[in-house]
């Protein structure tokens, strides 16, 4: 063999082996950096994970476009998305559970010197019997009883008859039957739409 191919052989070789030699000096020394030393490697990798899930999950979030904290916001939104809406033209409620509608009735709400408020309201308590006091009148036992603004409540009106038209103090009355099945379907928080 030629000396000059034999030195280039021995000179190439020897630089390959000093390259292996390096990269396993320097993934030989690497070692696994902890947050705190008392910490194992258990807990590094499952910290790691979960660091990983919440960056996954602000970015999926942020690409949709919504705030910190929407996934509480979110379920709330969707198994509790009852609300009530009261046409003060109409003279009606409509309960209604997403798109479906689960109840019609006609309603007596507030006359026009004690109109009933408009707006958008929540329930805010629920009384199965409940006394009703103001200005010239005190009823006791007022059934199923829905507050949802102030003293604004709805509820059954055992003592007239004249659902559809205007004659209540500010409250939406139903009829007692009516009422009571509005009472069992609603919850505390249930979205109430109050328009004309």
């Amino acid at each position: 063999m030629p000396k000059f191919i034999g030195n280039s052989l021995i000179g190439r070789t020897g630089f390959f082996c000093v390259s292996i030699v390096l990269v396993l000096i320097t993934f030989g020394s690497f070692s696994v950096p902890l947050a705190n030393e008392s910490d194992s490697v258990d807990e590094y990798v499952h910290n790691n994970h979960v660091r990983r899930y919440h960056r996954r999950y602000r970015r999926r979030y942020r690409r949709r476009g919504y705030r910190r904290g929407y996934r509480r916001r979110y379920r709330r939104r969707r198994y509790n998305n009852r609300r009530i809406v009261i046409d003060l033209s109409q003279q009606r409620l409509y309960a209604w559970q997403g798109k479906r509608l689960i109840y019609s009735f006609r309603v007596s709400t507030g006359k026009r010197s004690t109109p009933t408020p408009r707006g958008r309201f929540r329930i805010r308590s629920k009384y199965r019997y409940n006394r009703m006091r103001g200005r010239g009148y005190d009823i006791p036992n007022v059934p199923y009883a829905m507050y949802f603004y102030r003293g604004y409540a709805i509820h059954g009106a055992f003592w007239h008859n004249r659902f559809g038209t205007p004659v209540s103090r500010g409250c939406v009355n139903l009829r007692v039957h009516h009422a009571r099945r509005l009472f069992r379907w609603a919850t505390h928080g249930t979205f109430v739409l109050v328009r004309r």
